[in-house]
């Protein structure tokens, strides 16, 4: 089964995006006119407006366990610059946790996977799946407790 977000990671950029073009805009327009204050207020904005996203930390996901492999790409969705591409893939039987921590009320979620190698167990980084829907995450919980065996 292939899980991703590439629909809703597409609306959040496009969001960024958008509403980071409108606050430079107006920040751009009061300094024009004088009112440097109120330009200065504006880039305090922009600067919580970007703050907000890298602390949600949206990424793109996409989740596979065909042919007995767990194959999980991964990238930051709203970055400046060069976005870096990350992918974990291993045999589904090396699989040893999968530990989900989620915090304000659900609303953001971790995954971190350990697995078993020959020199003990390794932890891959935690990737965010605030991005992905309740139902996606439900489904990659479901998939890796079953592989597990929970």
């Amino acid at each position: 089964m292939i899980i991703n977000n590439k629909k809703k990671i597409a609306a959040l950029k496009r969001l960024f995006y958008l509403v980071s073009v409108i606050i430079a805009l107006i920040a751009l327009v009061l300094f024009l006119i004088d009112f440097t204050i109120y330009g200065i207020l504006m880039v305090g904005v922009f600067a919580l407006w970007f703050l907000y996203f890298q602390i949600s930390d949206y990424q793109y996901i996409e989740f596979s366990d065909e042919n007995n492999k767990i194959l999980l790409r991964y990238y930051k969705a709203v970055k400046f610059g060069k976005a870096e591409f990350n992918s974990i893939e291993f045999p589904q039987k090396m699989l040893q946790n999968a530990i989900f921590e989620n915090s304000i009320f659900g609303k953001m979620s971790d995954l971190s996977l350990n697995v078993k190698t020959k020199r003990g167990i390794a932890e891959y980084p935690s990737v965010s799946l605030t991005a992905v829907s309740k139902e996606d995450r439900k489904r990659v919980q479901i998939i890796l407790h079953e592989i597990l065996g929970v």
